[in-house]
């Protein structure tokens, strides 16, 4: 009876102990953590810390998205396959090439979207690698058959959190578009006209430019049909299968692309012991010395806004091939090669933070090879690209970090934003039955499809 009772008594104790202890935790802060918390409100609009908080994936309602593109769940699972499938490579320039690439070729789950080398290659690509490093140009291809990116693939995370698509923002007749109008069959994006955002648009023009035919007989022959049916069940069938449905399908899905399960995001929610001290000192230097979050902020780490800090270009790599000079001395511009305004010359789209560490490369010419060659660069005045420094942000140098800070901020950036669990938004397989999400003999090799 006694030891029942002391049992009793003991288990009585244990369970006070841990209400208390669960109870109390958001209440256990560290001086650093009431300094970060002070300073994301003073940077949240308002709004506290739920301002930097992302939503859950299937959470639509709260997943910013394109009024004439609403999401459901039937759009977003066709969109997955979609982005995956290199049956959709159907419209090669050259015939060997046929079903061998994918929307994915560029932007894979393994490297977080990024692409797994410095220039994209989709058509005209060989093997893969690990996480897309390994593929190559494929030197039985003519050159100009060779679908080469102008520019670095930014990653498809957080696509949701903007209303332009591309470096320049040039593709989406909304939000910073507005008044871009007489600028869209110059630069070739006319399909600006539907009047859709930037992601869907990029989802439709990205089809034909990069030599993808998603239509009718691609839908009924790889058994996409009833996916269609479910996605588009408001669409009058003699117009549901159609490559402007697939551009909205995968579009739906992009928006869904969110690295919620982060350290940092879970730190938000009110784990503080998410965070390592060091992760914390970190971040308050992002927030803080630092003026990161100035461009980077909401739940993103980004603007709606274009900046101009001197970043190099492709012709300034030893690893990127140019193909177009014309057209190319306008993407070096930025957002002014796009809207034609001296004023915007060399500014480009700030890109998201999150998952930094599997990009690998950065800068739209993909002139950095670390996270830290990039904070080093903004700590200084020195340009790679000088015609930038008309109009250079004013975030630029003279910012003073120490090496501690240096370390310190580069600790937060590689670690508190990496979410580790983004193979959850791969698909098992696709409706071809083709090797993803690139399906040439090496990549074959390479992913084991075989």
């Amino acid at each position: 009876m006694i030891t029942k009772y002391l049992y009793l008594v003991s288990s009585a104790f244990i369970l006070l102990v841990s209400c208390a202890e669960t109870d109390d935790y958001e209440l256990v802060r560290t001086e650093l953590d009431i300094r970060l918390e002070e300073l994301l409100v003073q940077n949240a609009n308002g709004q506290g810390k739920s301002f930097f908080i992302l939503p859950d994936s299937d959470d639509f309602t709260s997943i910013p998205q394109d009024p004439l593109n609403p999401l459901n769940s039937y759009k977003v699972a066709l969109g997955k396959l979609l982005l995956h499938e290199t049956a959709a490579g159907s419209d090669p320039k050259m015939s060997q090439m046929e079903e061998t690439y994918s929307c994915a070729t560029c932007h894979p789950v393994a490297s977080s979207f990024y692409s797994g080398r410095s220039q994209g290659i989709g058509e005209g690509g060989t093997g893969f690698g690990f996480v897309g490093e390994g593929r190559q140009i494929d030197l039985n291809i003519p050159i100009d058959s060779v679908d080469l990116q102008p520019v670095r693939p930014p990653t498809l995370l957080h696509v949701a959190y903007q209303e332009t698509a591309l470096w320049n923002g040039s593709l989406g007749a909304t939000g910073p578009n507005f008044g871009t109008e007489s600028r869209w069959a110059i630069t070739e994006v006319v399909e600006n006209n539907l009047g859709f955002q930037g992601v869907e648009t990029q989802g439709l023009l990205g089809q034909s430019i990069h030599r993808l035919k998603i239509d009718e007989d691609f839908i009924v022959n790889n058994g996409y049909q009833w996916l269609f049916n479910k996605a588009f069940a408001d669409v009058n069938e003699s117009n549901r299968y159609t490559a402007l449905n697939a551009a909205l399908a995968i579009a739906a899905f992009n928006r869904t692309l969110l690295a919620n399960r982060s350290p940092w995001q879970d730190y938000l929610k009110g784990n503080y012991e998410a965070l390592s001290e060091r992760e914390k000192k970190g971040a308050i230097i992002f927030t803080d010395k630092g003026q990161c979050i100035s461009c980077h902020t909401g739940p993103a780490l980004k603007d709606h806004e274009f900046h101009a800090f001197g970043f190099g270009h492709f012709d300034d790599s030893n690893d990127a091939v140019v193909l177009d000079d014309a057209k190319f001395d306008m993407v070096k511009k930025g957002r002014g090669g796009f809207t034609g305004n001296v004023s915007d010359d060399y500014k480009f789209k700030t890109p998201t933070l999150y998952n930094l560490r599997d990009a690998r490369f950065y800068g739209h010419g993909s002139t950095f090879n670390s996270i830290e060659e990039v904070v080093r660069y903004k700590n200084n005045s020195s340009l790679q690209d000088q015609n930038a420094s008309s109009n250079l942000a004013s975030e630029m140098g003279a910012i003073d970090l120490t090496e501690v800070e240096i370390s310190d901020l580069v600790f937060f950036l590689e670690n508190s934003l990496y979410d580790a669990e983004l193979l959850r938004y791969a698909p098992n397989s696709v409706k071809s039955g083709n090797c993803f999400p690139n399906a040439d003999v090496q990549s074959i090799i390479d992913l084991g499809c075989d």
